[in-house]
């Protein structure tokens, strides 16, 4: 079966009744549909794996709660949680046997009123516990400790021999952490990789003179990669001094564009290709208020994936052939779910010719691709003011 009719069987199961396509659909690129909620009105695909499994979360009926979620065939799981209200997978995974990775509240509650990652990045709501890494594995979630003498760990992707990259606290009270006096944040926090043993955890080495980090992304062929500064917001801004790749021990600075804040790598492929974000150098910008989504090769370094000198994105996801996706903020100051590849450049998913006619919604974020071209992310319903994931599939070789 080609690749593109393979990609359309997986979104017509998935969309359960999609196949019954408007001739509408058939002239454009893109075949989008709304996923179903746990009961709750937000709800975002953050991950797609090349059988169609799309994980991310759903807030549940009431939006009180929010609990990560899997989506296949149509149909929505809960995933629950390590013992608190809230959970998620906030990352692309990338793992093709169904293993999903992610973050998730205790029961526990935080020891030294920290929020952490997983609300200091709007992950999940704040319910005052502490929060932990997860690996989803057939019906079951499993904690990701962290390392000795901290309190929370975050998850982010799961390679296909079972370990898992991420960020771990340790015991050790950072004078970083509120080098700005506007975080909570306490202890310092390494890059780490789980596995692949059940209880095995290392950290990963930084950058001379920075002292915090985390691993964002990882491939099968032992790459990492990840950022490195100082404690800060355990979320972003100086700890994302510098974007680096792990590979083999060793550790290479893949480099800026003007900023040494805000430097995040979200995906890398197989190929080693990175995509990210980084830091705008005006330091009206210190805070991520504007960043530039980017590409990195070995060859050519990083690059902004769109020039324009007013270009305010982030690159969520990519797959093997090197299609990138990712948001941009629009002329209104809204977002827009963008599809990047070297051929076409930046284009906008609501343009006429990509998503069909009879699609009402304006997709907002795209966060993952698989390598059939399938689309997650989330989307806005004018309608109801819902904002449902969706699922973008292609309709034709392009």
């Amino acid at each position: 079966m080609k690749r593109w009719s393979l990609s359309f069987a997986i979104a017509a199961a998935l969309a359960g009744g999609a196949a019954a396509q408007t001739a509408s659909a058939a002239s454009s690129e893109y075949y989008v549909t709304n996923l179903p909620s746990l009961g709750g009105t937000v709800a975002r695909g953050n991950s797609i794996n090349d059988l169609g499994l799309i994980s991310g979360y759903s807030n549940l009926s009431g939006d009180g709660s929010r609990h990560a979620a899997a989506w296949l065939f149509g149909r929505v799981t809960d995933l629950n949680t390590l013992g608190g209200a809230n959970s998620a997978v906030p990352w692309p995974v990338k793992n093709n046997f169904g293993v999903v990775s992610g973050v998730s509240q205790t029961g526990q509650p935080q020891q030294r009123g920290e929020s952490w990652s997983c609300v200091a990045g709007g992950f999940i709501p704040d319910d005052g516990h502490t929060c932990l890494g997860f690996v989803w594995a057939f019906g079951k979630m499993r904690a990701l400790n962290p390392l000795p003498g901290g309190n929370n760990s975050f998850a982010t992707g799961t390679n296909s021999f079972m370990q898992t990259a991420g960020w771990a606290e340790t015991g050790y009270v950072d004078p970083t952490c509120n080098i700005h006096g506007d975080s909570d944040q306490v202890l310092q926090f390494l890059p780490v990789v789980w596995g692949p043993g059940k209880n095995q955890i290392k950290s990963l080495p930084l950058e001379t003179r920075d002292d915090s980090g985390a691993a964002t992304a990882l491939n099968d062929r032992g790459q990492i990669v990840g950022i490195s500064g100082i404690c800060d917001q355990a979320v972003g801004r100086e700890t994302a001094k510098h974007a680096v790749l792990w590979e083999n021990g060793h550790l290479t600075d893949l480099g800026n564009l003007g900023a040494l804040w805000w430097n995040t790598p979200m995906a890398i492929n197989q190929h080693g290709v990175v995509v990210g974000f980084a830091g705008d150098p005006d330091p009206a910008n210190f805070n991520g208020d504007v960043t530039h989504a980017f590409i990195w090769t070995r060859d050519g370094g990083m690059q902004r994936i769109n020039p324009s000198a007013d270009d305010n994105s982030i690159a969520y996801g990519l797959n093997e052939r090197n299609q990138v996706v990712g948001y941009y903020v629009f002329t209104d100051g809204t977002l827009h779910g963008f599809i990047w590849d070297a051929t076409h450049g930046m284009r906008d998913l609501n343009d006429p010719g990509l998503k069909q006619a009879g699609y009402t919604g304006v997709i907002t974020v795209a966060t993952d691709i698989n390598d059939f071209g399938v689309i997650t992310g989330r989307a806005f319903d004018p309608a109801t003011n819902e904002k449902p994931a969706f699922m973008a599939v292609p309709t034709h070789t392009h």
